[in-house]
């Protein structure tokens, strides 16, 4: 799960460019188009996983919208 935060802050934070993926002006991404492309460059990725990435990062590191549709790192 370390790797996978890491990468995900690589993506969210730096260089979304890395997956192909595409950040709004607010730098949210969309769940479904991060799954993706997230496991098309990297390894498997899931909501499942993700979730849990994202509960369980101690510096809480990665939010969801209100509706779970879309994610971004909040440092």
């Amino acid at each position: 799960m370390k790797n996978t935060s890491k990468i995900l802050s690589l993506l969210l934070r730096h260089k979304p460019e890395a997956a192909n993926l595409t950040l709004d002006k607010n730098g949210w991404a969309d769940v479904d188009e991060l799954i993706a492309k997230f496991s098309k460059k990297f390894f498997h990725l899931d909501r499942s996983i993700l979730e849990n990435v994202v509960a369980e990062n101690n510096k809480k590191r990665f939010t969801f919208n209100d509706d779970g549709s879309k994610i971004r790192a909040n440092q």
